[in-house]
C-alpha cells in the first residue's frame, strides 16, 4: 500500500519561439485533474511552462507527476519524464500525443492515459494506493517488465455536469493568465481529415448543462473569457438559451470562441452574442480552393465564407480566420489567392497555418503509408513547419509561401492603411454621424473595435519579425530534410501497440 500525498501536474511549452508565444492559455485538462485529486486531500500543483518554470526542488517531492502533451511539446514532456523518473517518482502522461502512440510515450514514462483522462487517473491512484494492479484500468497503458500492456479504452464522459470546475489556482503563475478559459462542450459533429479532436473526444458534441455554465462563471467572474468549445455554435439553439440566460443574469464579461462559418446563418444568435459581449469569432475558413474545402470535408463554399464575414461585420463582431495551407489541391497559386481573399475581405486578423499530419488522424496515416513525412522531430509538429513533401510544391515553397503570407497581412503597409485607407475614412465618417447624433455608446463600441483591430494588427507584425528572428535558418533546415527523403526515403513509425 503506497499512499499518494502529493502530485504534481505538468504542461510543457513548445520549443523556441513561434507567433503564439505571446497569447498562451493553459488547456483545462490538468486544473480539471487537479480539481479531483484535490477533493481526495491531495497536495496538487501545476506549472505550466508557459506561465512558470518547473521548480523540481518541488516537483521531485511527489508521490506521482502527471505530464500532458500535444504532438508539438511531446519531446519537451519526455525530457522532463526522463528527468523525474531518475529520481525515482512514477511518471503518468496524458494527452492526444500519447494516446496515438502510447508504445512511444512508456519509454519515458511509467504509465500513459489513452483519451480522456479524468477517471482513469483516479482509478490509477486508487491501484497504486491499494496495490490491486493495473489490469482493470481501462484507457490505461503501462509496462510488466519488458512488455507493454494496453487496456480497452474508456468510454467517453457523458455527463459532463458531473465532473467539478477546472481549478485554475492551482497553476503557478495563475496571475500571467490574462484570458480566462471556460469549455462548455467536448466533441465535434463535423469530420475534417487533418483534425485529432473527433479521435480524442468523439464524433458528436457533449454539452454541459447551461445552469451549469452559468455557475462557473458566477464562481471564476471572470473579465474576459475564452470558451473552449471546438464549435461554441454547434448547438445554435442551445447557444442562443445560455447567451440569453448570461444576459438576464448580468453575466456577461468579454468573451470570444471558436465557431464555424455557418453561424452567420442565425441572425439572432449574432445579434445575442453582440449583446453578451462577445468581441471576436475564431472561424476555420482552411481555404479559398474549392476543392481543397472539398479534401477537408468542410461543407462550405468559397461564396459562403464572404458572406459570413460580411454578416459578421455586420453585427460588429471580429473575425479571427484561420486558414490551412499545404493540402493535395494547393499550390502557390491558390495560398497567395487565400491572403488576397483575407485582405479584401476585411478579417482582422489570421492565422496561415501548414498542414500538419497529427498522430491519430487519417492525414498522419496517409502520410506515413505513402512516404511522405519528413521527419519526426516533433517539435517541429506546430503548424509553423512543414513535416511533410506536398504534393503540388516543395516543402520550401510551402513554408516560405506560408510565411510571405502571414508577413503580407502584417505588414507595415497594412497597419498604415488602416489608419490612413478607405476603410479609415468610412470609420472617420460614421463616427462623426454617431456623434452627431448624440449616440455615444454606439460611438465608443465603434472607436474601441477599431483601436482593437488596429493593434491586433500592429501587434501581428512585431510577433512574425520576432519569429522571423527566431527561425532565420529554418529555410535551409527545410531543404535538407526534403533532400534527405528524396535520397533515401522518409522514416516510418511502427503503429501503437495493440489493444488487448
Amino acid at each position: 500500500m503506497s499512499k499518494i500525498r502529493k502530485v504534481t501536474l505538468i504542461e510543457p511549452k513548445p520549443a523556441g519561439y513561434h507567433v503564439y508565444s505571446r497569447i498562451a492559455l493553459p488547456r483545462l485538462g490538468l486544473p480539471l485533474l487537479g480539481a479531483m485529486l484535490r477533493k481526495r486531500s491531495i497536495d496538487v500543483s501545476i506549472y505550466c511552462q508557459d506561465f512558470q518554470e518547473i521548480d523540481y526542488s518541488d516537483v521531485l517531492s511527489s508521490d506521482l507527476v502527471g505530464i500532458s502533451t500535444t504532438t508539438s511539446t511531446a519531446p519537451e514532456g519526455y525530457r522532463i519524464a526522463d528527468r523525474i523518473r531518475e529520481a525515482g517518482i512514477p511518471v503518468v502522461m496524458g494527452g492526444s500525443h500519447v494516446t496515438f502512440l502510447p508504445d512511444e510515450a512508456l519509454q519515458h514514462a511509467d504509465f500513459c492515459v489513452r483519451g480522456e483522462g479524468e477517471h482513469t487517473l483516479m482509478e490509477l491512484v486508487d491501484a497504486i494506493e491499494f496495490g490491486s494492479g493495473f489490469g482493470g484500468v481501462a484507457g490505461l497503458s503501462y509496462r510488466v517488465g519488458d512488455e507493454i500492456r494496453h487496456n480497452p479504452p474508456r468510454e467517453l464522459v457523458r455527463n459532463l455536469d458531473s465532473l467539478p470546475f477546472p481549478d485554475l489556482s492551482l497553476i503557478r503563475g495563475r496571475e500571467k493568465v490574462k484570458l480566462t478559459p471556460i469549455a462548455t462542450s467536448r466533441g465535434c459533429p463535423h469530420n475534417c481529415n487533418f483534425c485529432s479532436v473527433i479521435k480524442m473526444f468523439g464524433r458528436g458534441c457533449r454539452q454541459r448543462s447551461v445552469d451549469n455554465v452559468l455557475e462557473e462563471l458566477r464562481y471564476l467572474n471572470p473579465a474576459t473569457v475564452f470558451f473552449y468549445d471546438d464549435n461554441f455554435a454547434g448547438n445554435k439553439e442551445r447557444a442562443k438559451i445560455l447567451l440569453d440566460r448570461m444576459l438576464s443574469e448580468g453575466l456577461t464579461p468579454y468573451w470570444t470562441a471558436q465557431v464555424r462559418a455557418d453561424v452567420a446563418h442565425d441572425k439572432e444568435l449574432l445579434a445575442l452574442m453582440k449583446r453578451s459581449n462577445c468581441y471576436i469569432l475564431y472561424i476555420g475558413f482552411e481555404s479559398v480552393n474549392p476543392a481543397t474545402l472539398r479534401e477537408f470535408n468542410k461543407r462550405q463554399s468559397v461564396d459562403e465564407i464572404a458572406e459570413a464575414v460580411r454578416i459578421i461585420h455586420e453585427h460588429g463582431i471580429m473575425i479571427h480566420g484561420m486558414f490551412v495551407f499545404g493540402a493535395e489541391h494547393d499550390d502557390i497559386a491558390s495560398l497567395r489567392a487565400a491572403t488576397n481573399f483575407a485582405l479584401k475581405s476585411g478579417i482582422d486578423t489570421v492565422q496561415f497555418m501548414m498542414l500538419t499530419p497529427l498522430p491519430g488522424t487519417q492525414y498522419f496515416y496517409d502520410m506515413e503509408r505513402e512516404g511522405r513525412l519528413l521527419t519526426r522531430e516533433w517539435n517541429l509538429y506546430d503548424g509553423q513547419h512543414v513535416v511533410y513533401q506536398p504534393k503540388l510544391m516543395s516543402p520550401y515553397e510551402l513554408q516560405k509561401e506560408t510565411f510571405k503570407a502571414m508577413k503580407r497581412f502584417y505588414s507595415v503597409y497594412e497597419c498604415v492603411k488602416m489608419l490612413a485607407g478607405p476603410e479609415f475614412i468610412k470609420f472617420a465618417i460614421k463616427l462623426n454621424v454617431n456623434l452627431m447624433l448624440g449616440r455615444w455608446r454606439s460611438a465608443r463600441q465603434q472607436l474601441r473595435s477599431a483601436v482593437r483591430r488596429w493593434f491586433y494588427r500592429a501587434y501581428g507584425h512585431i510577433l512574425i519579425k520576432r519569429w522571423e528572428a527566431a527561425n532565420k535558418d529554418f529555410g535551409e533546415r527545410i531543404k535538407a530534410l526534403a533532400e534527405k527523403a528524396r535520397s533515401i526515403g522518409a522514416p516510418r513509425q511502427p503503429s501503437p501497440g495493440k489493444v488487448e
